[in-house]
């Protein structure tokens, strides 16, 4: 294949980026870069996989397909035949991205710092892999493709980073640190970019940035005055500091589309949108304690708080870097005491229902017979366990003031499709929200007593990881186009991230595999077809 002397698709995911703020700060001037590709292109509400996780949610956009399909349905997998999760990487997808497609066909591209692309594919081009584990702070040589790229990274930028600091112990000074690293790291990124870019003859090149994704989950609570964790004093120092990413994002944005050439196509996309956390901490296996389905160990949890507390006491009091270096060293280890965080305190012989207590996607396992080594549900009696819990769980009122905590409960089957839907926990929770705030999803770590709902105090507000933080995804993301076959108008209202892969593949002249889901977006339609 002859290669073209431009760009013919240039990609930039900004992680989390929510339409609300976009359209805000584009009407205000505030955003100029993404304000030309709208009013070049167009604008359109991305509707994320729900939950709105982003292994999952970046790996439907590679694919065109949902997870049940391509199999990366969180950053952990369960263990089959066992009650131990391991962490998932790039190599548990099932399906080939879209960027792989075009490789395949003798196009050349690039993907920079997606998540769920390590181990890093040996593609035409270039590949620098996402993160590969929750704390990974920066790439090392196994993250690059081809091998010599890792040299001209050291050489351009000293370093590619994700974020280079813990996010679970927040005390003073932390907030002005964090904004003043991701300012740096959004800027090495861009320089690197543009580095590449400047070779030209790129089928598509794509390149993320995920500092819009950490400012949302620590600042939210600064930016939002209407946010019940809103602090006024912090505000002062820090109420700027999404705007301020967005608009170092959006300086990107402009450097990046100009260095692609006239010719080029644009997307802009986010995974999934923001909002702020509320006051409320909520505890599904406290919950389903006091409905009669689980019971805590009587040792009242000693295994899952002394894993809890390992893992606190670790990401609390090693450096970034080091936390980094004793995961990839030991990966077993640290699915381990993962694994024993999340199910050591459950008396699993006497429970019928579980949690894993994931705040970003809360859910619910059956103990069932032949899956679950100690099941004590009859997997003939699943359904109707399930129409019972479900019941149970639209019935469950808010103590405080009464109001229902759910807004749906779904089975893994009316979300999922594929081969491995089977991967999902039986049941999704979509907790309501409180005046546009959601809850927060804690781990119990046994019977220490207290209810399954309160109401967090004000020491809490500012959260951290494992600590309920401060903004939450929403399912709403954002896409932008720009470009010649993107016109004005042409971009539908609504779009599903699933799309963006095809439409990819159309943008570069290549037709979409049947088992994409997804649809092209700028396909003409018949009118009122």
């Amino acid at each position: 294949m002859r290669r073209s002397p431009k760009t013919r698709l240039l990609i930039i995911g900004l992680d989390g980026l929510e339409p609300t703020l976009v359209r805000r700060w584009i009407a205000e001037g505030s955003l100029p870069s993404l304000g030309a590709l709208v009013r070049a292109g167009g604008l359109t509400l991305l509707e994320s996989t729900f939950p709105p996780v982003t292994y999952p949610a970046w790996s439907t956009f590679l694919t065109g397909a949902n997870p049940g399909a391509h199999g990366l349905l969180d950053f952990t997998l369960r263990v089959p035949g066992s009650y131990a999760v391991r962490f998932a990487s790039g190599a548990d997808r099932r399906l080939p991205t879209f960027l792989r497609l075009l490789s395949d066909d003798g196009g050349r591209v690039a993907v920079l710092g997606v998540p769920t692309t390590f181990p890093p594919e040996k593609l035409r081009g270039e590949v620098i892999a996402g993160f590969d584990s929750p704390i990974a702070t920066g790439i090392t040589p196994r993250f690059v493709q081809p091998p010599a790229l890792y040299e001209t990274i050291r050489r351009v930028i000293g370093a590619w980073r994700f974020a280079d600091f813990q996010e679970i112990d927040i005390g003073p000074g932390w907030h002005g640190a964090a904004l003043a690293s991701l300012l740096d790291t959004a800027a090495r990124k861009e320089k690197l970019a543009l580095h590449l870019l400047a070779q030209g003859g790129y089928d598509a090149f794509m390149v993320l940035f995920g500092e819009s994704d950490t400012v949302s989950h620590h600042f939210w609570m600064y930016h939002d005055p209407d946010s019940p964790r809103h602090d006024p004093g912090g505000a002062r120092e820090h109420g700027d500091a999404i705007r301020r990413i967005y608009r170092r994002l959006d300086e990107a944005v402009g450097a990046l589309v100009e260095a692609a050439g006239p010719g080029a196509h644009v997307l802009v996309a986010s995974d999934h949108g923001f909002g702020g956390a509320g006051d409320r901490a909520v505890y599904v296996n406290r919950w389903l304690e006091e409905e009669g389905l689980l019971t805590f160990r009587r040792s009242k949890g000693a295994v899952q708080r002394a894993a809890a507390s390992a893992k606190r006491l670790a990401l609390r009091s090693l450096p970034a870097r080091a936390q980094e270096a004793a995961f990839r060293a030991a990966p077993a280890l640290a699915s381990a005491v993962e694994s024993a965080a999340r199910f050591g305190a459950i008396d699993l012989d006497t429970t019928r229902a579980f949690s894993e207590e994931l705040n970003y996607a809360p859910s619910i396992w059956l103990n069932l017979t032949g899956r679950d080594p100690q099941g004590t549900v009859p997997a003939r009696d699943a359904n109707r366990a399930l129409d019972s819990l479900t019941d149970r769980l639209l019935a469950w009122r808010d103590p405080i003031d009464g109001a229902p905590m759910l807004k749906g409960v779904y089975r893994r089957e009316e979300i999922y499709r594929g081969p491995y839907a089977s991967l999902a926990p039986d049941l999704f929770l979509d907790f309501a929200l409180r005046d546009g705030y959601s809850v927060s999803c804690l781990r119990s770590q046994g019977p220490a007593g207290g209810p399954s709902v309160r109401r967090i105090s004000a020491a809490e507000h500012v959260g951290g990881k494992e600590g309920g933080m401060n903004g939450s995804h929403r399912r709403d993301g954002v896409l932008l186009g720009a470009g010649p076959a993107v016109a004005p108008g042409r971009l539908p209202d609504r779009a599903w991230i699933g799309d963006v892969a095809p439409t990819a593949l159309a943008l570069t002249g290549r037709a979409a595999p049947a088992w994409m889901e997804g649809r092209d977006l700028l396909r003409r339609r018949e009118p009122g077809g």
